[in-house]
């Protein structure tokens, strides 16, 4: 039979059609898709990243981001939050694709080693939902607040995120299979742990949970990879100090380098704190000191380093003097927000604050802080007064808002100094210095949510926040 020329142009047609077909498939599909195509699965698993602000000549801006801009993914990875970003801008060449107006956009540049990213977001965790406290500690300080504080202050968090971002402890209790995971691929070190107590039995205890009882495993665990803790020990007078502190430092400073450190706290009670729980006594914040002193004493011959430090509390309350800045090992940094060593940088920094002082003048300056400093701050206000001749007072402003056991000037409330200011404010040619540890919050607010304008307004004259 003769074959028809036709059919075999026809078969040709059909054979390059489905080879063009097929090619434009895989490339568009899978060597070069759309942001719309090839994010689409994995972006209904993310939240979406707002850009709140965008630092001007950075690489955000070099790539044309903007604020309202929502960056879903960078380089090719989809984001959970701003510890991805972080990860994934850490190369040279850059991607980002951003949704805006309801489009979506690709933007590249490049960005030299140590270079800022440039990027302010309106949530760090880009709405995916904190990971909360699921303990029932009897000396929680977030369930002893009273109303009227700021919103943020009745959040349970213990969240490993925040605790690698911000220094926030966390008790390892509620990590599930996937925060493993991730600790381990993106190697998020340091983390900063409550332990409280290494008994499992006197943990699960002081946590109100069974799930505490692993800690050691939990620490071993993180140590073989490779992950640095700093660990913290809240102490309640009975319960885990004596013979469980000195479990609890000997088998933590085993772990070092891994642990890192232990700060001691002395459990801070407010009026709302749980009945049968008290603070320590003078004579009893003496034997803690004493304790932790000789521990230290031992393991910085043993390992180069003193491992357990007080936080200032201690110090104080004993009557003890602080030590100086070698003994704290170059650990300040990771320590300070604990309370330890506070006092020390103070002393350190003396010389700048007393020229910062010095430059506000006025005839009469009021120094506020908490009673816990007040006798401390007393001694460089009588030397102040001789070296300048204008006078320094301190005012000791009882904490009435979370009662009077708590004595640290970085608790006070505004509404404490406000009420204890018209017998004592400076006047129209006097000065009023205020601790700048009671503006920790966001926006350097304090524990009621006043900024120190706000302040100021209400006083009728300026604030200056000094130290």
């Amino acid at each position: 039979m003769q074959e028809n020329p036709i059919c075999h142009l026809h078969i040709c047609y059909l054979l390059f059609a489905i080879c063009s077909f097929v090619i434009f498939f895989f490339y568009h599909f899978f060597i070069c898709p759309s942001p719309a195509r090839r994010y689409n699965c994995d972006m209904t698993m993310h939240h979406p990243a707002v850009i709140t602000a965008v630092e001007q000549r950075s690489v955000a801006a070099r790539a044309g981001l903007r604020p309202g801009d929502r960056l879903l993914a960078l380089n090719d990875s989809p984001l959970r939050d701003v510890i991805d970003v972080q990860v994934y801008a850490s190369e040279p060449e850059l991607t980002f694709l951003v949704e805006r107006d309801g489009k979506r956009l690709e933007r590249t540049a490049q960005r030299r080693y140590g270079q800022p990213l440039g990027l302010e977001f309106a949530s760090e965790l880009f709405d995916e939902p904190l990971h909360v406290c699921r303990n029932a500690c009897d000396f929680c300080f977030v369930s002893q607040m009273p109303p009227g504080m700021r919103a943020s202050l009745y959040v349970k968090d213990d969240d490993y995120r925040l605790s690698f971002l911000h220094g926030n402890y966390i008790t390892l209790t509620n990590l599930d299979t996937a925060a493993w995971e991730r600790i381990a691929a993106q190697h998020l070190s340091p983390l900063y742990v409550s332990v409280h107590a290494t008994e499992p039995e006197v943990r699960a205890g002081l946590l109100h949970n069974p799930r505490a009882a692993g800690i050691m495993e939990q620490l071993h665990r993180l140590a073989d990879m490779g992950i640095e803790v700093h660990t913290q020990a809240v102490l309640v007078p009975g319960c885990n100090d004596g013979a469980h502190l000195e479990r609890t430092i000997s088998e933590l400073a085993a772990l070092y380098p891994g642990a890192r450190s232990l700060c001691v706290v002395p459990v801070g009670l407010t009026r709302l704190c749980q009945a049968g729980l008290r603070p320590y006594t003078g004579d009893e914040s003496l034997a803690v000191l004493e304790q932790i002193l000789t521990w230290q004493r031992r393991l910085r011959a043993e390992l180069g380093v003193g491992f357990v430090y007080p936080t200032d509390e201690w110090y104080l309350q004993a009557g003890w003097p602080v030590p100086p800045l070698a003994a704290y090992d170059g650990q300040l940094p990771f320590l300070v927000e604990n309370g330890v060593g506070l006092v020390r940088r103070f002393m350190d920094d003396w010389p700048v604050t007393h020229s910062t002082l010095a430059e506000l003048g006025g005839i009469r300056q009021l120094w506020v802080t908490g009673t816990l400093f007040a006798p401390l701050l007393q001694e460089y206000a009588a030397a102040f007064t001789r070296e300048t001749g204008i006078v320094a007072e301190v005012l000791p402003v009882a904490n009435r808002t979370l009662g009077e056991t708590i004595t640290v000037a970085g608790l006070l409330t505004a509404g404490d100094v406000l009420a204890a200011l018209p017998e004592s404010a400076p006047g129209p040619e006097g000065v009023l210095v205020l601790p700048g540890v009671m503006f920790r919050g966001p926006g350097g607010r304090t524990l009621d949510g006043l900024t120190s304008e706000d302040m100021a307004r209400v006083i009728g004259q300026p604030g200056h926040v000094v130290v």
